[in-house]
Order: structure tokens, then sequence, then C-alpha cells
């Protein structure tokens, strides 16, 4: 079964560096991608499917609009059950810990270590390339 994942990040060059990144995986079905540009879209597609067919959300934090904080916090109270990764190029601690506060599974830094992220994506979502 496909693991769908909903990326979330105002840069547009994100979502062709996760593509490349991941091509292999989604070459051979065990991730689908859906981009959202901001937090609002991100939840406009949660929204589109109850429950929601995504079952795991990436998200920068610094969005213009809707922070990924906030989109964290919505996405636990009304999808509990959907796992979110956060990811910032300003790693604060203060940042780190109230993301994991509100329920973050991972916290991440760019520049992205894709290696480590496949490893943390297969332990979240029990899934392997």
């Amino acid at each position: 079964m496909t693991t769908r994942i909903l990326m979330v990040d105002d840069e547009p060059d994100a979502q062709e560096l996760f593509r490349q990144n991941f091509r292999r995986e989604i070459r051979k079905g065990v991730y689908s991608f859906d981009f959202a540009l901001s937090g609002e879209a991100a939840l406009e597609l949660l929204r589109s499917g109850e429950p929601p067919e995504v079952v795991l959300v990436l998200s920068d934090i610094n969005m213009p609009g809707m922070s990924g904080i906030e989109l964290l916090a919505e996405i636990r109270r009304c999808w509990p059950e959907v796992g979110v990764f956060m990811i910032t190029a300003y790693g604060d601690r203060a940042t780190e810990s109230r993301a994991r506060s509100l329920g973050a599974e991972r916290f991440l830094t760019k520049p992205v270590d894709f290696a480590r992220l496949k490893q943390d994506l297969e332990q979240a979502t029990g899934d392997g390339a």
C-alpha cells in the first residue's frame, strides 16, 4: 500500500527537491506526495477526505500566513492520527520545544538530510523502499 504524504512549504523549489530525492520510492509505490504552498492550502487538502487520506505531513515552520506551528496545532485538533514532521531553516530550541509539545513526531533542519528523513519515514509509517 502506498503511504500518502503531504509536503507543505511556501518555496515551490521544495516540491522538485522532494520529487527528485524520493523518485525511487515514488516509482515503486512506497510513497506518494501531495504538495501545498501554504498552511491554508494544506488544511483544504486534508479536509477533502474524511478521514484524510494523508498519513503524514511534512511542514515547513516559517511560512507567510499560517505558520507551520499553527498548522500543526490545527492538524492535532482535527486529525490526531495524522503524523507530522516539522522542517525549519532556523532550528532553535524554543521552536523545537513548541513543535514537540504540540505533537510533532520529528523536527528537521534545512538542508534536509534525505537519508535520515527516509529512515524516519520508514520508522513512522512502517514502509520500506
